[in-house]
């Protein structure tokens, strides 16, 4: 991994000439992202985003971080936060940005001795699954670091949109896959990133993969795009 993210993320906190960041699924066409909108603060975050934030509670996750702007509104706030990325440059800005507890760390390589109360997954929080084999490996994960009586809010959407429909309405998605499993790749600076698998699920599918791994799966709040914020709990 070349962390091209990350590199654009810690090039704008250190005001090293950042540029747009280019990305590519295997379902769209390359889209210019203001790295900016990563540093944005409550009042410009998504409808979703800050209903998840309002609904944090004791001691927080915040898994796939970014450039922590979720991480440091809860800590401005005043709770116990732990903030991870896989991205090494990610998290050296979000120390830059005053973040006091984050570290670059893959959730499945966390200590199940270490517990939760909310955990947040955000911004497509189901991305980090990659593909749908995969899912049940990192819920289950997720799911050992709650506290009792902890949540886990996770934001997607359903990609159905995306696809054209024929004359009976029927969406004409992949015959093999699930039609929200895709392929992404980034472009920063000239260079292009590996490319990496990245999912999006519906609610339904979410529900169903939350309930088959022990979970209760809330639909909390939709957003404008097909997108919602979910809360999985223990059943």
């Amino acid at each position: 991994m070349k962390d091209l993210f990350g590199k654009a993320i810690l090039d704008y906190q250190t005001n090293n000439s950042p540029e747009d960041l280019i990305t590519e699924t295997s379902i769209s066409e390359a889209d210019e992202m203001s790295v900016a909108y990563l540093f944005r603060d409550f009042k410009e975050m998504p409808k979703l985003e800050k209903k998840a934030l309002q609904l944090a509670k004791g001691k927080v996750l915040d898994v796939g971080c970014g450039a922590g702007s979720h991480a440091l509104y809860l800590q401005e706030k005043g709770f116990e936060i732990t903030a991870i990325d896989i991205s090494e440059n990610a998290i050296k800005a979000c120390k830059l940005r005053g973040l006091k507890n984050c570290k670059v760390s893959d959730v499945l390589d966390l200590d199940a001795s270490e517990k939760f109360d909310t955990i947040l997954l955000l911004m497509n929080g189901t991305g980090i699954f990659g593909k749908m084999n995969q899912i049940s490996k990192f819920l289950q994960k997720i799911k050992s670091l709650l506290n009792e009586g902890g949540q886990i809010l996770i934001d997607s959407s359903d990609l159905i949109y995306m696809y054209d429909q024929d004359e009976d309405g029927a969406y004409e998605v992949p015959a093999n896959g699930y039609y929200g499993e895709l392929t992404f790749t980034i472009q920063y600076k000239g260079e292009t990133e590996d490319t990496f698998d990245w999912l999006y699920l519906d609610y339904n599918t979410l529900q169903n993969a939350a309930f088959a791994n022990g979970l209760e799966c809330e639909l909390v709040i939709e957003g404008n795009h097909f997108d919602y914020l979910a809360k999985l709990s223990n059943l």
